[in-house]
């Protein structure tokens, strides 16, 4: 039976997909695992797999084409199959065109049509009446709302040109206001992001944002923005934390050895057993509680970065915790990232030490609760027994969503992350 081929979903946040060139024409047999294609995000670029065996009968989209997740890209069935109803039916698109996402049961998520401060536009005669049932009275898809409320573009002078006058991104990016005679009413507007003009002369030189660059600026400004940030510092000895680390790499091979970074999230995971608060999410007028502990570490890539996602870490063993951050680290950087590396993470850890960081903190990786931030560990001076001697002392900075955590309970699971590292035969447990 004929299977549609769909686009996956890089991250939690992704809305859609570039398509690169097809591997495969239509009429080539197809085996599970085999590579048909690459997917481009803000962030990563993925081979995409087959999930089923057969020949690939119909491309329905063509290098370059933006597709939303979950739409359909191609099919692949028994050779000679008919699939005509397939071409026909519902989430099939053109292969000349992008495809369309299928549209949701209710769209639920919070938006606010915004009325831009100039003249109001009269509505085209082909407009869709408003709906009161959704954001804004209309039908509009995500990355339409978000380009619309980046730009000031009210999406009720917007004619959409997807099914039952449904805005797509490209209504919006060609949309030009009607002059009008008559003053729009007044709205609430949020404060428009500040871009500072910035001259080029003749020893400087401008670049376009890559899409990975404009990603981290969007994300990285709503959360500054709207997550109300608060930090918890702590210094951890790590002596024994070290020395049990060269203790279990003497007999490991190079693939399996644990790093200080394999330390911190397997202590991180155990420690969010005791918070359930700080392993959570903040949604609108609810908290939403993760049963599974998934670490994600941010991992340095070229042009950017990427948050790769341990599963269920807190019962995870050492090895299989640094064995699936080094393959995952590997695909990562070689633009390779599967889906289920970049999805599900519960709390992130930021790892800058091996650049001799003193100490620094983090910005909180949406929809996570916390982030912790770790600095390098290093020799210093230190006072045991009131006398002076040398340590092995390392800093680490949780920054947590006000919303959904207070200052004594990070502080309190700052205490218990230093009391594991500190006393780590609990990491092996």
């Amino acid at each position: 039976m004929a299977d549609y081929i769909k686009m996956p979903t890089l991250g939690f946040d992704m809305e859609e997909g570039t398509m690169g060139g097809w591997l495969k024409n239509v009429g080539d047999p197809v085996a599970k695992g085999d590579i048909l294609a690459e997917i481009e995000s803000d962030k990563v670029t993925q081979e995409l797999q087959a999930r089923s065996e057969g020949v690939l009968l119909a491309i329905l989209a063509n290098e370059g084409d933006n597709v939303p997740v979950g739409a359909n890209l191609g099919i692949v069935g028994a050779e000679g199959e008919d699939i005509s109803g397939m071409m026909n039916g519902a989430g099939a698109a053109p292969a000349t065109q992008p495809a369309t996402a299928p549209e949701p049961a209710a769209e639920s998520a919070p938006a606010t049509a915004i009325s831009t401060p100039a003249l109001a536009p009269a509505a085209p005669p082909s407009q869709v009446p408003a709906d009161n049932t959704l954001p804004g009275g209309v039908r509009a898809t995500p990355v339409a709302r978000r380009i619309a409320q980046e730009k000031g573009i009210d999406l009720s002078q917007v004619v959409g040109s997807g099914p039952d006058g449904r805005i797509r991104k490209a209504d919006v990016e060609n949309f030009v206001p009607a002059q009008a005679t008559t003053p729009a009413p007044t709205a609430v507007t949020p404060a428009p992001v500040v871009v500072h003009e910035v001259p080029v002369g003749p020893n400087s030189y401008e670049e376009p944002l890559s899409r990975m660059r404009k990603a981290i600026a969007r994300r990285m400004t709503e959360s500054k923005t709207t997550v109300p940030h608060f930090q918890v510092t702590s210094n951890i000895d790590m002596e024994a934390a070290l020395a049990l680390r060269k203790q279990i790499n003497a007999s490991l091979t190079p693939e399996e050895k644990v790093s200080v970074n394999d330390l911190v999230v397997k202590a991180a995971a155990l420690a969010l057993r005791e918070f359930p608060n700080i392993n959570a999410s903040f949604a609108g007028d609810k908290i939403v509680y993760h049963n599974d502990i998934n670490i994600g570490s941010a991992v340095a890539v070229e042009g950017g970065l990427l948050t790769i996602v341990q599963k269920n870490t807190d019962i995870s063993t050492m090895s299989k915790v640094a064995i699936d951050h080094k393959e995952m680290i590997g695909r990562a950087r070689e633009g390779k990232v599967m889906p289920a590396d970049v999805e599900g993470s519960t709390f992130t850890v930021s790892n800058l030490g091996a650049f001799e960081v003193e100490q620094f903190v983090a910005i909180i990786n949406p929809p996570n609760a916390a982030i912790l931030a770790v600095a390098s560990a290093k020799k210093v001076p230190v006072i045991v027994d009131d006398e002076i001697t040398i340590g092995v002392r390392m800093k680490a900075t949780i920054s947590a969503d006000h919303r959904v955590t207070d200052g004594a309970e990070a502080a309190q699971y700052m205490q218990t992350l230093k009391q594991i590292l500190e006393n780590p035969m609990r990491l092996l447990l």
